[in-house]
């Protein structure tokens, strides 16, 4: 059972980094870019919709929502663009053993969470 599940959190890891490639892919469609985005900032977020530290809800959003839209992304993305993306992920694995890095995506994602803070402030205090 453990290793069915290391191996599916394996998986999940190398199909974040499937969608990170297939973003840049001059053949991806913009809707499935989006989902993509989505997906890849979504799982790589530190905040999650739901905290982690609220027993067994805390983790259901990264054990169904995170796979749900890597699902998705790769449903929508042209089988073709799907396989150079595998093969550029496994070359980068081989070659680097890390994830890929965006300081810029990063920052992105900490001013829409920021943002969201801000909105829902603004909200509650009226």
């Amino acid at each position: 059972m453990f290793a069915t599940i290391r191996k599916w959190a394996r998986r999940i890891k190398s199909d974040i980094i499937v969608l990170w490639f297939a973003r840049k892919h001059p053949d991806t469609p913009l809707l499935a870019k989006v989902v993509c985005v989505v997906a890849v900032v979504y799982a790589l977020s530190p905040i999650d919709l739901i905290p982690d530290f609220i027993p067994i809800l805390g983790y259901l959003d990264d054990v169904l929502l995170v796979p749900a839209l890597i699902w998705l992304a790769l449903r929508l993305l042209p089988p073709q663009v799907v396989l150079e993306c595998r093969v550029q992920t496994e070359e980068w694995i081989t070659k680097y053993a890390r994830k890929p890095k965006s300081y810029i995506g990063g920052a992105l994602v900490v001013l829409i969470w920021c943002g969201l803070a801000y909105l829902c402030w603004r909200w509650l205090a009226q």
